[in-house]
């Protein structure tokens, strides 16, 4: 166990992160070592950030607390506390079944562990983070909570309504990170769609998005997570006037049948889908889209699935992920709805979607060699630069693999020219070599 040093594992999401790399900028500011998702967990204390959201992923968070416990009984780490999303939802049930934690707290009160540590709160660091990722790059959330009630989520139940972060504080944040040398910012929440409705009375995405665009040093924008429902139609004329605001949308549709999507209480239409994406596609020419669909969900038959099918071969969306339905409680879905079908028949669909989109990705992969974009390097492995292009989101996008011929420094931009694809992986050289 290493005295004066404090690990932090974060589990789930980007949103996540954001409130890890928080807590970490506050225990730096009282003298702690700070480590996150080290190589070697020996911590004088250990934090589990935890995810909620679907079946696996509980298991997980709880099979990492359960195995950090062991730790802690062999001397290996200090104390260890659970926050987040998990704790979030089940406070009372962990208590009582996870003795080996020293305390919980949930997404919204990690603060009050370093009171409870004897240890200060800096609110003037409130928003100050050190960061995870590489120097270059941050996600910056705009927002927590949901105010839609899809069947299947249970994040309202874990954060609550919708909450915008005020634009002015948003703008010191990303001021103050680019004047550090971040040149990437990823806007996250869990609704892009729904910002500023609740403080402004207004959709105020396109103009966050276009005063974040006026920030020196503000390279790249990429917007995550927006909902079909009541689309803000001008932010597409800032993808399109702002060089600095990535063409690329990330837009969860999950399904395409209205059977299904009226069941899943999505409140939009097959035809209105249709509609917005072609609308997309027409006002922001070569914009790469990210969905991600579902399979499984209760009532889903063999024809609604057909459709989804369909509608993944026609759309050719640039980027899709998918997931199986769990049946979570507190759910819509889990009050009205008996979870239908079998484990191994939602894998098996998901399979077949995932492998119609895999031949897409290559189609559309393979149409870029010979080409050149700007892209920025993420890291330098043995082999390889790693880069992604304005395309490209951390973590789950393909990545440019560039052979090391020339020198290239991370952090940095260049053109670079696709000499060769992979389904999920391009390869290139810069450009005039």
């Amino acid at each position: 166990m290493r005295k004066g040093k404090v690990d932090i594992i974060t589990l789930g999401c980007s949103k996540n992160l954001v409130d890890s790399e928080r807590l970490m900028r506050q225990f730096a500011a009282n003298g702690y070592r700070v480590e996150h998702d080290p190589a070697k967990v020996n911590g004088e204390i250990v934090i589990v950030n935890t995810c909620g959201f679907i079946g696996e992923a509980q298991e997980e968070s709880v099979n990492m607390i359960l195995a950090l416990g062991e730790a802690k009984k062999k001397g290996r780490i200090g104390s260890l506390y659970v926050m987040g999303c998990l704790s979030e939802r089940f406070l009372d049930e962990m208590k009582a079944e996870l003795p080996e934690a020293d305390g919980f707290y949930g997404k919204f009160n990690w603060h009050e562990l370093l009171t409870d540590l004897g240890k200060s709160y800096y609110k003037e660091l409130a928003f100050d983070r050190t960061l995870t990722t590489p120097a270059h790059y941050a996600y910056i959330k705009i927002g927590e909570g949901c105010n839609r009630t899809c069947s299947y989520c249970s994040i309202p139940i874990i954060t609550g309504t919708y909450r915008s972060q005020p634009m002015e504080a948003i703008e010191q944040e990303v001021r103050a990170l680019a004047e550090r040398g971040v040149k990437e910012f990823q806007l996250i929440a869990q609704d892009l769609t729904f910002y500023g409705a609740d403080l402004y009375k207004r959709p105020a995405l396109p103009e966050l998005t276009e005063r974040l665009s006026d920030i020196p040093g503000v390279e790249w924008i990429r917007l995550h997570y927006a909902y079909p429902v009541h689309f803000p139609f001008d932010l597409l004329r800032v993808m399109r006037e702002r060089a600095n605001v990535c063409n690329y949308m990330d837009i969860a549709l999950q399904h395409i049948s209205d059977a299904m999507l009226k069941r899943m209480r999505r409140n939009i239409t097959r035809q209105e889908t249709y509609d917005l994406l072609a609308r997309i596609r027409k006002e922001v020419p070569g914009i790469h889209l990210r969905t991600t669909l579902m399979t499984g969900h209760p009532g889903e038959t063999e024809q609604d699935v057909e459709e989804l099918a369909d509608f993944v071969r026609q759309m050719r969306f640039e980027r899709l992920g998918g997931f199986t339905y769990s049946h979570e409680a507190g759910t819509y879905s889990f009050d009205h709805y008996a979870d239908d079908i079998p484990q191994e028949i939602k894998q098996e669909r998901l399979d077949y979607i995932m492998r119609i989109q895999e031949s897409i990705s290559s189609e559309i992969s393979a149409g870029k060699i010979g080409k050149c974009f700007c892209t920025i390097i993420d890291r330098e492995e043995e082999d390889y630069y790693i880069g992604r292009t304005e395309f490209d989101s951390p973590e789950v996008d393909p990545e440019v693999l560039i052979g090391k011929e020339k020198r290239l420094v991370p952090g940095q931009f260049y053109q670079i020219e696709i000499t060769d694809a992979q389904p999920f992986d391009l390869y290139g050289k810069l450009s005039g070599n």
